[in-house]
């Protein structure tokens, strides 16, 4: 027997449950004629004869009421793929902005802030210039510093430090220094390294990702946070921390949406994650 077409399937419920091609091609909009040329091409494609075909319309055949039942149950299972589907579109969404650093640490730790049991949908934002909470750009914002002004609901975390790392199978007597562009650099970790007057500065690219990768790569010495540099073994610090670069990190919402339920579950998990991993935030080389 060859594949049914689904849509056969579908017109032949409709002659199945009206009696007839008339009324089925009032229900689909299509032709009668055309109705009965699938019917016949379904027919051959099952190889059964499922109408018995008389003056008063569409009698179904024993075959015919046997492949009625199985499409009953096809459609079924297609409006409870329907019904699912849609139940996912009407789940509320949380919106998160980070920079691009803290975003790879929520989605190192993704199971912690969300599963897929949660009644809510998530989406993911990486803003190094920052957020606007003004015009709605993100629920929650992870921030540098502590919001001045505006109608902001705000949580101190953690402390972050930074300090220079290498690769571990680094040549220490290798001075070569790599940075972000000092067209892209926006904080002061990102324009550190090159306003150091005697560091030889051999390489630089244009995304926190790539930077991460070069200095693991053995391109030269680079600046990172420690939550990112102390977690990847391919690493090793290549100094002290850099005081002058450590600074408080400030969970954020705008005072309306943190009312939401699933807004301050991701908050509270958020807070709860980094707490969790304070020490390796602020050097500490310890975190889970």
């Amino acid at each position: 027997m060859k594949d049914a077409n689904w849509d056969d399937l579908q017109l032949f419920f409709h002659v199945a449950t009206t009696g007839g091609l008339s009324a089925a091609a009032s229900k689909t909009g299509l032709s009668a004629p055309t109705i009965g040329r699938r019917m016949l091409a379904l027919e051959r494609a099952t190889g059964r004869a499922l109408f018995t075909r008389g003056p008063t319309g569409y009698l179904l055949a024993k075959d015919g009421t046997a492949l009625l039942e199985r499409v009953r149950l096809m459609q079924e299972a297609a409006q409870s793929i329907s019904d699912w589907r849609g139940e996912v579109l009407t789940l509320p969404i949380v919106s998160t902005a980070a920079d691009s650093w803290t975003s790879r640490f929520i989605a190192d730790h993704l199971a912690r802030i969300w599963t897929p049991k949660d009644r809510f949908r998530m989406c993911y934002k990486t803003c190094d210039a920052g957020v606007d909470f003004t015009y709605r750009e993100a629920h929650i914002a992870i921030r540098h510093s502590r919001p001045e002004n505006g109608n902001i609901a705000i949580r101190r975390s953690v402390t972050v430090a930074h300090a220079a790392y290498q690769a571990a199978s680094f040549d220490d007597d290798n001075r070569n220094w790599i940075s972000l562009g000092t067209d892209i650099a926006i904080t002061p970790a990102d324009k550190w390294t090159f306003e150091q007057p005697d560091y030889w500065i051999t390489g630089w690219t244009n995304t926190p990702h790539m930077l991460f990768h070069l200095i693991r790569g053995g391109a030269g010495r680079g600046v990172l946070p420690c939550f990112i540099g102390d977690a990847e073994p391919g690493l090793t610090r290549a100094g002290p921390i850099i005081e002058p670069l450590t600074y408080d990190m400030w969970i954020t919402a705008h005072d309306d949406e943190r009312q939401r339920p699933e807004v301050r579950t991701v908050i509270d998990r958020l807070a709860a994650l980094f707490g969790e991993n304070e020490d390796l935030f602020a050097g500490g080389k310890r975190g889970g």
